[in-house]
């Protein structure tokens, strides 16, 4: 077998692993130890072991913990039922009221947070109940639960994007900065949408009735409720794009704001400090396992010469720069369907961004369709992790299958998102460019 074949090889044994059960982290530090030994023998432990420090030894890293805690105490504090009951009592009285508080809740949970697991289980337990109750169509409800619980994935203080950077050198204030109009784009594609299906079907998305719309009083009354997030928002966010602190400084603000947001208003325990902390440790050491696991398999990957071969295939590639275009997008996409993203951004950001910088095209540009490319990872069928968090919500109402329906009309609007990017990048280019 010629050696343009063991990247191939890899990547083939990869997928095997996958199939068999055997956690994304594992079977990226399987494959790249086998490899490595097969091929050099004992003496690459010292590579693999240099691979793994150079990645976990980095300080853009640690921004991690600190927003995946900001989320875990917001939800367990029920900050986050909070927010989406304001939201409702503002919105309801609209055709999809519902489904729109939704989707303006998970976006407000994802720039509070940035962590998928937040807002697609936190609308999973409190949105879908109550669109379900005034007789929203299920397959609707599921996909609108789905696409606001994941805007974390583009949002800023978003987790992609801090891993993104720290891989590719891209600026991380950057990233946020394109992340919240690329965000907002989503959001508005996902209430357009709601609009227009209640529109042509009322039946799908029935309005409230009168005597259960709250008054004017109530509503300027429960605003109460979301000014300190708003603020926490603002401060975070503000200081990174500002400059006046750097993504782990932000990040330090919004975790500590968010303790006093919790004690502010009597709800800080020591029951929710303790789970939440507990669920920081276990997300963050996850994420950490898939970074060494990535950084065993991409060590040897371009130890074999893989990056040269996809180099070599972009330059052979059809239709020039928009042809390595369209393979990229089409990798991406592939691998949605079955990695992490997380996994995703480690083996894929490494080796194809770099191509796709070499033909021309803007690397932070680039970076935020990326990040695009991510946010629908996360719904494609069959293994998108948003999908599995929503059914452990829904356990008993709804089958797999009927969530993998639930997906594609949103998955169909994230593409329509990447269109709008790919041919008017102004869109999103702009307001990184006042920063």
């Amino acid at each position: 077998m010629g050696a343009e074949f063991l990247p191939i090889l890899m990547f083939l044994a990869l997928f095997l692993l996958l199939a068999l059960g055997v956690p994304i982290a594992f079977s990226l530090g399987m494959v790249g130890i086998v490899f490595s030994f097969a091929l050099w023998g004992f003496g690459s432990t010292g590579l693999l072991a240099s691979a793994a420090w150079s990645t976990m030894n980095g300080y853009t890293l640690i921004p991690i913990p600190l927003f995946v805690f900001l989320a875990s105490i917001l939800e367990k504090s029920g900050i986050i039922k909070d927010l989406y009951d304001t939201v409702y009592k503002w919105s309801g009285g609209l055709r999809g009221g519902l489904a729109i508080t939704t989707i303006i809740v998970g976006t407000i949970i994802a720039a509070v947070s940035g962590v998928i697991a937040a807002g697609v289980i936190g609308l999973g337990l409190i949105a879908y109940p109550q669109m379900r109750k005034y007789n929203y169509q299920k397959r609707l409800s599921l996909g609108v639960v789905m696409a606001g619980g994941t805007l974390g994935s583009i949002i800023p203080p978003s987790i992609n994007m801090v891993v993104y950077g720290s891989i590719t050198g891209v600026s991380v204030g950057d990233l946020f900065a394109g992340g919240i109009i690329a965000g907002l784009l989503l959001a508005a594609l996902f209430i357009a949408y709601i609009l227009i299906r209640g529109y042509i079907n009322p039946s799908l998305l029935p309005t409230l009735p009168k005597e259960e719309r709250p008054g004017w009083a109530e509503k300027f009354i429960a605003l109460k409720t979301v000014i300190a997030p708003i603020i926490l928002i603002i401060l975070m966010l503000g200081a990174i794009l500002s400059g006046a602190a750097t993504p782990t400084e932000g990040a330090a603000v919004g975790a500590f704001g968010a303790l006093l947001i919790t004690l502010a208003t009597k709800r800080l325990s020591w029951p929710i400090l303790k789970n939440a902390l507990i669920d920081t440790v276990k997300l963050s050491t996850m994420v950490g396992w898939i970074l060494i696991g990535a950084s065993f398999f991409g060590a040897v990957f371009s130890g074999i010469g893989g990056n040269q071969l996809v180099a070599e295939i972009a330059r052979n590639m059809p239709g020039g720069q928009w042809g390595v275009l369209a393979l990229s997008i089409a990798f991406i996409v592939f691998l949605g369907m079955f990695l992490d993203t997380t996994a995703i951004i480690m083996l894929a950001a490494p080796i194809i961004s770099p191509v796709v910088a070499s033909f021309g095209f803007d690397p932070l540009w680039w970076g935020l369709l990326f990040m695009v490319l991510l946010q629908l990872a996360f719904m494609s069928p069959p293994f998108g992790f948003a999908i599995f968090y929503l059914k452990s919500c829904v356990s008993g109402d709804a089958e797999i299958g009927e969530i993998y329906k639930a997906t594609l009309p949103f998955m169909g609007l994230q593409f329509l998102c990447v269109l709008i990017i790919l041919f008017f990048p102004g869109v999103i280019m702009w307001f990184p460019g006042l920063f």
